[in-house]
């Protein structure tokens, strides 16, 4: 097998009410996750890029991950998010350097996930 660089294939994003998240990010994010099996709920994967695969970060700070999530209007996002009973962390901000802008929320359970315009 030939040495390159693997890329990041799935996320998991858990929570108590798997139901609510269900709908709260199916509506947010225009996913279509199956309930075929309430314990594991698919979610295939978006449409739009980047290609070949998302790219990362790795930063000094408390042990964890993120997870970010391309949208085409964050102001909108952000708004939508807030509706359905997420919350807003941090408001837009451009990144130095690069064509995109950022913001995290939090699901209704808490859970945080980074938006990115590009």
């Amino acid at each position: 097998m030939a040495d390159w660089a693997r890329p990041v294939v799935a996320f998991e994003i858990r929570g108590r009410d798997t139901v609510a998240l269900r709908k709260f990010y199916s509506e947010l994010f225009n996913w279509d996750i199956s309930d075929a099996n309430p314990r594991v709920m698919a979610i295939p994967a978006g449409i739009g890029g980047p290609e070949p695969g998302p790219g990362g970060t790795l930063m000094p700070g408390e042990p964890g991950a993120s997870l970010y999530i391309q949208v085409l209007d964050l102001r909108a996002t952000l708004d939508k998010a807030k509706a359905l009973g997420g919350s807003v962390l941090h408001e837009p901000f451009d990144v130095p350097g690069r064509e995109l802008t950022i913001a995290r929320i939090a699901d209704p359970e808490g859970t945080q996930i980074g938006l990115v315009q590009q």
